[in-house]
């Protein structure tokens, strides 16, 4: 649950970067401590789904950190003229 939460707010973050342009570092980070964690999870869960080891929430954390991941590096390509034609 804490790994969920931890890229739950690299999502936020990331969203932010990209329109504010700031915090991409702290979405990247965020994004990949919180799918280092939902992989820990994964790995050590013995059982499927309801048996009790959090393999849903590991899983909902391992693609919610990707995704705030990928959202902190856009935002931080972005911000070092990579994206978008700019440089």
């Amino acid at each position: 649950m804490v790994a969920a939460l931890v890229g739950l707010a690299g999502v936020v973050a990331g969203g932010l970067a990209l329109t504010r342009g700031r915090g991409a570092a702290v979405a990247l980070a965020a994004g990949a401590a919180g799918a280092a964690g939902g992989a820990v999870v994964v790995a050590m869960a013995k059982g499927g789904p309801g048996t009790g080891y959090g393999i849903v929430g590991g899983w909902a954390a391992l693609v919610i950190g990707v995704v705030a991941a990928a959202l902190g590096g856009l935002a931080l390509a972005r911000s070092r003229g990579f994206v978008g034609g700019r440089r």
